[in-house]
């Protein structure tokens, strides 16, 4: 398991099935992430799957998770988009540790008695999520930019904490 043990208020977490070609771009970002310099103060994690993982790890004072993943439509194969969840789109649901697809990691928080924290997404639109190992030459060419705007969104908020300590 990828990732820096330390807690952190920041966590960029990379979530998707890498046997379902595209889908594994969050972990590729989170990879590419873990091989260089990350700012203190900031968590990464490659979940792949394992977003039971995930739940539990946003109550252990998680201020702000940066999500990495694929997204249905951010303007076309390989584009990048950053959104800011919602809170409020998040209510209390039953805890299935069986489902635990993003939506319902988000949704399970307030099941394990958690509020969520800041939350913004990191979206690639895939290619191609047939069965496979590997993703597409367009997918493949977007990691370092989300990589980069992963690390640019951990320092901004960093930057925004350093005023309430």
């Amino acid at each position: 398991m990828n990732e820096r043990l330390d807690a952190e208020p920041i966590l960029i977490a990379g979530v998707g099935n890498i046997f379902l070609s595209d889908d594994g771009f969050g972990s590729a970002v989170a990879n590419l992430l873990l091989s260089g310099d990350v700012p203190d103060g900031v968590r990464v994690v490659d979940y792949g799957i394992r977003g039971v993982h995930l739940a539990f790890d946003l109550s252990e004072s998680v201020r702000t998770l940066i999500l990495v993943d694929t997204v249905p439509d951010a303007g076309g194969p390989g584009s990048i988009v950053v959104q800011e969840v919602d809170p409020s789109a998040y209510g209390s649901a039953t805890f299935d540790a069986h489902s635990m697809d993003p939506n319902t990691v988000l949704t399970s928080v307030a099941a394990l008695g958690d509020s969520m924290p800041r939350t913004l997404v990191i979206g690639c639109q895939p290619a191609c999520l047939d069965d496979g190992i590997g993703l597409s030459p367009v997918v493949e060419a977007a990691i370092s930019v989300a990589a980069q705007k992963a690390l640019e969104l951990a320092t901004s908020e960093l930057d925004s904490m350093k005023g309430i300590r």
